[in-house]
């Protein structure tokens, strides 16, 4: 575990050769469910789209997926600019938030528009060896639970360590206060059951970098819960689990992060 100073992310850069030369293209509200599903679920066809922000002359690159946050219960789909012009394909997903579903309608969501990217991300020219998924906060926890539990990328045919990395920026590691609210159970009171990342731990997962704002300034304990994750990984025998805290932020440590994303994209890309 390390903690990561605020000055010191002044020297994490990404660069990309090619980048200043590079065409994008953005195609929006694009579904990433079947004709046959959307056509019994006007919540699906509602909420079930993605975007998509790709280099067009460019081949093979690497796409980064992107869950925003919100609590599993707000927010929409996002292209960060933190992202753009750096030779990289960005997919930012809506998915169907509760009230109005529950536990796991948007787990399976986020495994439907993962496999989506794997399925058609070649036509456009990106690599699928080389999809990383992320988010943050409720996001964050969506990227967790689709690359822990394989179960839901397996019902698209897609196995969950296809993915090339899993960057969850201050996702829930217990199971989502929103499932407990459900469920009955206070948001104070951690729960790790079926819906909970921490439920999954195993040795042969895609590689993890787990981002969190400061301990003493993140919301409820996600630090801790990040912390335990990574420590339980290591003992499952996943040898590939770092987590960062960033001094100095709380639970809005988004802008700060995205850099890091982008250095651990750069530094996974390179050791394949």
């Amino acid at each position: 575990m390390f903690r990561i100073p605020t000055l010191l992310l002044l020297i994490v850069l990404f660069t990309s050769v090619d980048a200043q030369d590079t065409e994008y293209k953005t195609l929006s509200n694009i579904p990433y469910y079947p004709e046959e599903v959307r056509s019994q679920d006007n919540y699906i066809c509602e909420r079930c789209m993605l975007d998509i922000y790709y280099p067009v002359n460019k081949k093979d690159f690497t796409t980064i997926v992107w869950f925003h946050g919100g609590g599993l219960t707000g927010g929409n789909k996002e292209l960060p600019d933190a992202l753009k012009d750096k030779g990289l394909c960005i997919v930012g997903v809506n998915y169907r938030l509760a009230p109005g579903v529950k536990a796991p309608a948007y787990i399976e969501d986020a495994a439907a528009a993962v496999a989506w990217v794997f399925k058609n991300i070649r036509q456009y020219g990106g690599d699928t060896s080389q999809i990383f998924v992320s988010g943050h906060s409720a996001g964050g926890y969506l990227a967790m639970m689709i690359g822990l539990d394989k179960q839901y990328l397996a019902v698209h045919n897609i196995d969950a360590n296809s993915i090339a990395g899993l960057i969850p920026f201050s996702g829930q590691a217990v199971t989502h206060f929103t499932i407990r609210k459900e469920n009955g159970i206070d948001d104070k009171q951690p729960v790790v059951d079926k819906y909970a990342p921490l439920f999954h731990v195993r040795a042969d997962a895609p590689p993890m970098l787990l981002i969190t704002g400061d301990r003493e300034l993140e919301l409820l304990g996600r630090y801790e819960e990040n912390a335990y994750l990574a420590r339980m990984m290591k003992v499952a025998g996943h040898q590939q689990t770092r987590l960062l805290e960033l001094d100095g932020y709380g639970h809005d440590m988004v802008y700060p992060a995205f850099p890091l994303l982008l250095n651990e994209i750069m530094r996974l890309s390179k050791s394949n």
